[in-house]
């Protein structure tokens, strides 16, 4: 699943918010040495109840604006 995701570093607090059927996560790290994605994986691993290491940033990695990739977790053995 591919989420459109706008980050607001140096909030306040951590909070993922839906608006209009977008997301916005808020996040109290600073935008540097990749410390408020680091936060964004583990708040959206929270709110989609998922491992940290099944979500991916594939874009936006330097932007507000990112897109993610959230896989179920399932790997294949074949």
């Amino acid at each position: 699943m591919l989420i459109n995701i706008r980050v607001v570093p140096k909030a306040s607090r951590n909070l993922v918010k839906e608006k209009n059927g977008k997301l916005k996560v808020y996040v109290t790290s600073p935008a540097q040495d990749g410390l408020a994605n680091a936060r964004v994986i583990a708040l959206l691993a929270e709110y989609f109840h998922v491992k940290k290491y099944d979500i991916e940033i594939i874009r936006g990695d330097k932007s507000r604006d990112k897109t993610v990739r959230i896989t179920d977790g399932a790997k294949s053995t074949a």
